[in-house]
């Protein structure tokens, strides 16, 4: 049982670590933040359908990141919110490959604004900031995130395919 534990820690904390070095290479091409963003470590919501760990671990990613990148207190705890809500609810939904970045695209594209608008001053409408905001959601948790999901199920295919070959 302690192993299980043990395990499932260092895979959220791995899923953590991975979300903030993708968070910081999104930010070096000042993709990271602002009224259009697209994080690449959003994509990571696919390994939601692969381990539990997943969504402690993009939660304490996404804080970490928003600590890391300076931003402002609001962001730092409803961000990381809504990238809880997303990961939980893409761990729900698990079993139904295409809908696993859904909840992530519209927590963030209903939640962002409201921190770009009270955090930042941000005067752009809000609807107009949800499009961008989801805009950008789509582009990682959506396209890069199911190209990752499905390169990954592809990989594991293989292992199935050579593990039964050698049996």
């Amino acid at each position: 049982m302690k192993n299980s534990k043990t395990s499932f820690v260092t895979m959220a904390a791995i899923i953590a670590a991975l979300y903030v070095v993708l968070t910081f290479i999104s930010s070096l091409f000042g993709m990271s933040s602002g009224v259009i963003q697209v994080r690449l470590s959003e994509s990571l919501i696919f390994l939601a359908a692969y381990t539990p760990a997943a969504v402690p671990g993009l939660f304490v990613g996404c804080l970490l990141s928003n600590i890391l990148t300076g931003c402002c207190l609001l962001d730092i705890v409803a961000g990381s919110i809504a990238t809880l809500i997303g990961a939980a609810l893409g761990y729900v939904l698990r079993k139904y490959k295409f809908l696993i970045p859904v909840p992530t695209i519209i927590a963030n594209a209903l939640i962002v604004p409201i921190v770009l608008i009270y955090g930042y001053g941000v005067d752009l409408p809000y609807i107009y900031q949800v499009a961008t905001v989801g805009a950008g959601e789509i582009i990682s948790a959506g396209g890069i995130g199911l190209v990752l999901y499905f390169a990954l199920e592809k990989v594991q295919f293989r292992n199935r395919i050579q593990s039964l070959r050698t049996q």
